[in-house]
């Protein structure tokens, strides 16, 4: 790794020891978050041209810097905050031009799952994609229940099932599994994306099948 990308990488975890976002969304989050990245786009091209890694990893890197001020309530969108202030982190660093510092920019913007704004290059796409699969599977379980811990929200409750459920994400960490976290294979971008989001979708359906059947002793 370039001393470039480590000096990136400094500034983006030091945001993270500024203010801490939890577990659910912290550093340990990121760094899954780019390994599925590089697994999305090992060997891919697009539009006929390879794929400008060094966006994607600063996209990566940079598109959780926001979240500890959102969860502390000092803003209201980390990730419109956070496009704003990587633009600012890269303004001055080699390699990153205007084009480019956009398109971090514009990658950061759209990764967020609650703000529909689409993601337009494929850089975006495959941090949206990545960030997505990183709420699925066995460590989406464990984000949700981590953050429902912070919270307060109630792990299982047998009589607000998801159907008689109105809130937009979900008043129990299952019912937010059920809500939110199953409809993510149908935000997916990239092929390869679809595919990993298949396999995870498929383990918490058979989590959520057999937790529901233990709180009602049938298990």
């Amino acid at each position: 790794m370039s001393s470039e990308a480590d000096g990136l990488r400094e500034t983006a975890r030091s945001y993270f020891a500024e203010y801490d976002p939890g577990p659910a969304h912290d550093w340990h989050h990121v760094e899954r978050v780019e390994a599925l990245a590089d697994r999305l786009a090992a060997g891919q091209e697009a539009d006929g041209r390879k794929i400008d890694e060094r966006v994607l990893h600063a996209a990566v890197l940079l598109h959780d810097i926001g979240r500890g001020r959102e969860e502390a309530g000092e803003i209201e969108d980390h990730a419109a905050w956070g496009a704003s202030e990587a633009r600012d982190v890269l303004g001055e660093r080699e390699g990153f031009d205007a084009e480019r510092t956009e398109a971090v920019a514009h990658a950061i913007r759209a990764h967020r799952y609650s703000n529909d704004v689409e993601p337009e290059t494929v850089e975006a796409r495959l941090l949206s994609d990545a960030d997505n699969l990183d709420a699925l599977g066995a460590i989406g379980i464990a984000r949700v229940f981590a953050y429902g811990g912070e919270t307060g929200t109630p792990i299982h409750d047998p009589d607000r099932p998801v159907e008689a459920d109105d809130s937009p994400a979900g008043e129990t960490g299952t019912n937010h599994l059920r809500k939110k976290i199953l409809a993510l294979p149908e935000r997916m971008y990239t092929d390869r994306g679809r595919d990993v989001a298949e396999q995870r979708r498929a383990f918490v359906e058979d989590f959520l099948e057999r937790l529901e059947a233990e709180a009602t002793g049938d298990r």
